[in-house]
């Protein structure tokens, strides 16, 4: 079974609405990891401090035949697609894994029985 990386950067205040339509997708586990967005546009300042937006990184590791319907899915919810949008996803292949729960692997196959 070959393996992605499905990493979302989403708004933090949406980051339960984001794992909520990942796993009604199909997805499993979440590494969650929270940072700061940077982008082209000057930040906002009110009163001398810069506003900054929170954004939560979102890593799932999926079977590469599951990673596209997870992908379309937080695309549509997130709204991904409009401009001046902070949340965006991509995928990147695993050459090798290792770590995964056995429960999790049985789940992934379960899946992708499902989708043929």
């Amino acid at each position: 079974m070959k393996f992605v990386a499905l990493v979302a950067l989403v708004p933090e205040e949406r980051e339960e609405e984001a794992i909520a339509v990942a796993k009604e997708a199909g997805a499993g586990a979440v590494t969650i990891l929270h940072g700061r967005s940077l982008g082209l546009k000057e930040k906002k300042i009110f009163f001398g401090l810069t506003l900054e937006e929170s954004v939560s990184v979102l890593h799932f590791v999926l079977p590469r035949r599951l990673s596209l319907q997870v992908l379309k899915a937080l695309s549509e919810a997130m709204d991904m697609a409009e401009p001046d949008n902070v949340a965006m996803a991509y995928t990147i292949p695993l050459g090798h894994v290792v770590g995964l729960d056995v429960e999790e692997l049985r789940k992934f196959e379960n899946e992708v029985k499902n989708l043929l």
